[in-house]
């Protein structure tokens, strides 16, 4: 199973606790992880199901390429992080 981990600065914001999940892609994964917190689907996904662009997801420590339709593999033992992106200057 692949890990799914929030930063604690998305956790004051909605409960998104680290958990063990099923699937062989980031859609996958994703959507069995949001369907046991459904209020957490929001803040990373837009209404299209795309990544939104302050959120950045992380597999095994790659950013995730395909924003639109989360295609990306998800190896048995992967960690998927989930980041609000920093942005300024």
């Amino acid at each position: 199973m692949a890990i799914v981990r929030f930063t604690r600065n998305i956790q004051r914001h909605v409960s998104c606790p680290t958990r063990d999940v099923t699937g062989g892609t980031l859609n996958e994964v994703l959507d069995r992880y949001f369907r046991m917190h459904e209020q957490a689907r929001g803040c990373v996904l837009d209404d299209q199901g795309r990544i939104r662009q302050h959120m950045v997801i992380f597999i095994d420590g790659e950013q995730a390429r395909d924003r639109e339709h989360l295609s990306d593999h998800v190896s048995e033992n992967g960690v998927i992080d989930v980041i609000q992106a920093l942005s300024g200057g």
